[in-house]
């Protein structure tokens, strides 16, 4: 679990340092998730096979988020002594790391079996103003991923500003409806136990909890630092469903979902960062695997030509994107 926890946690580690104390830690901060990211992957190697289920790292990293997060808020709206190119490293780097690290640590928690980690996982969701993803993942995205019915499955074609703005109405909207199929389903309970009942009134306290940390700037700057997380998660189930849909079978109901349906990512110290996020064919295949245990298999699944950093960068210029991507779609709808 080492490389696991060295490539998750220095970013946060130095992020800290760059809230409270500024100097050089604010670029340091932001090169260890960008710079140092995209040579280490250049580095040839495998992430070694472990039986850890990587549990105690991602109760680590929880524990690392929120402070994090107030402190980054705080510095952001109150600190006296940052500069204004200081906070916009800062702004940045935490911005990719809610995304990319804390993001990802809420995916496997919200997987867990036990009570305890998946309800951290919401927290930490409902932290970044994204509680509803919780319910439009687990029940709806892990049912109709690579369908259309997915509002967090891109479509061949489509670029990643429109379907941001499609999937950020429509995994709301998807969410809600899903858990109200489900209550329905159960014995009479009281509307206050809703799911969404807790994912904005947590988020009210949030914004409140902003406030009172960094004063209205921080409010302000609390909210660009959610959407900018959001645009993260977006933009990897972006990446990661671009175009690969799952064929219609007799009774009218989409083929399993199988390894050619998900792209993935080889790179192995932004797997690392990112708790094997990009190794997401595995993942839909088997969602209760611990991330340490998810397996990559080039040939029978999707691989995209980068990192998944790399290819979220890409994926903010539709044309380029398309030119990156569509060959390669082509090629896995159409087997030959």
């Amino acid at each position: 679990m080492l490389w696991y926890a060295i490539a998750s946690l220095t970013p946060a580690a130095l992020l800290g340092l760059a809230a409270l104390f500024g100097g050089p830690f604010p670029l340091l901060g932001l090169m260890s998730i960008t710079v140092l990211v995209f040579f280490m992957d250049k580095l040839t190697r495998q992430l070694p096979d472990t039986t850890s289920t990587g549990r105690r790292l991602s109760l680590v990293l929880a524990a690392v988020h929120f402070p994090l997060l107030a402190l980054g808020v705080w510095a952001l709206g109150a600190h006296p002594a940052l500069t204004l190119i200081d906070k916009l490293l800062i702004f940045t780097g935490l911005g990719l790391y809610f995304g990319q690290v804390s993001n990802s640590n809420a995916h496997e928690l919200i997987h867990a079996s036990a009570r305890l980690p998946r309800r951290i996982g919401i927290a930490i969701y409902i932290s970044l103003l994204h509680g509803h993803h919780v319910s439009a993942h687990l029940r709806v995205h892990h049912i109709f991923a690579a369908t259309d019915a997915d509002p967090n499955s891109a479509r061949a074609g489509e670029g990643f500003w429109a379907f941001a703005l499609r999937a950020l109405r429509g995994e709301f909207v998807a969410g809600w409806h899903a858990d109200s199929r489900h209550r329905s389903r159960a014995p009479a309970r009281s509307p206050l136990s809703h799911p969404y009942v807790a994912y904005i009134a947590g988020g009210i306290l949030m914004l409140i909890t902003a406030l009172l940390i960094g004063g209205f700037k921080g409010l302000i700057l609390y909210l660009c630092l959610a959407l900018y997380a959001q645009l993260q998660l977006l933009l990897s189930d972006y990446v990661q469903h671009y175009g690969l849909r799952r064929a219609p079978q007799s009774n009218g109901k989409p083929e399993p979902m199988g390894a050619q349906h998900s792209w993935n990512a080889p790179k192995w110290y932004s797997n690392a960062m990112m708790l094997n996020a990009p190794r997401h064919s595995d993942h839909h295949m088997h969602p209760a695997r611990a991330f340490p245990a998810l397996r990559i298999n080039p040939t029978h699944m999707p691989m995209l030509p980068h990192s998944l950093p790399v290819m979220a960068v890409l994926a903010l210029f539709p044309p380029l994107w398309r030119r990156i991507m569509d060959r390669r779609l082509a090629k896995w709808q159409n087997p030959a």
